[in-house]
């Protein structure tokens, strides 16, 4: 079995695809098989979301893998009113629900009690079979790049 324990930043030639929906694209620790039918294991680093086009390699770096994005159930939004996707987003997000975000659509996994809280906004839902690519705050840890100490705190005055 391949053991994928690194991803690449560099362009390299894959010698393979792995093609997951984010169910296993948000797991570090995950049995899958390639796209040829071998059998592979993802040991990456934890807490990043793994997306489509990625290229994961093995220590040796003889094998490297990309990563294609599997078409999926998904409610997609489409809207030419920003505030009206807007609206809805704010919504979809209070829920905690992985939101992909473009400019012209959202896009959650398919639940049809938030399709109706959608459609309840006055938008259309399109449940359909496409790749799901979600914004990544509430998968990926980002570096905590400034100290506590830089916060600036400003004092009411109460009447």
């Amino acid at each position: 079995m391949i053991v994928l324990t690194r991803r690449l930043s560099e362009a390299a030639q894959p010698n393979a695809t792995v093609t997951l929906a984010l169910d296993t694209r948000i797991k570090s620790r995950v049995r899958v098989t390639l796209d040829d039918g071998r059998e592979a294991g993802l040991m990456l680093a934890r807490g990043q979301l793994i997306r489509g086009g990625d290229l994961l390699a093995d220590e040796q770096g003889n094998e490297v893998i990309r990563v294609l994005a599997a078409a999926e159930q998904v409610s997609t939004v489409r809207c030419d009113d920003p505030l009206l996707l807007t609206r809805a987003s704010y919504h979809l997000g209070n829920r905690h629900v992985p939101l992909q975000v473009e400019r012209d659509f959202v896009r959650y996994q398919h639940d049809h009690v938030l399709d109706e809280m959608v459609r309840g906004l006055g938008l259309q839902v399109i449940v359909e079979q496409a790749p799901f690519e979600p914004e990544a705050g509430a998968y990926q840890s980002a570096p905590h790049s400034h100290s506590h100490s830089d916060h600036r705190f400003v004092r009411v005055a109460q009447h």
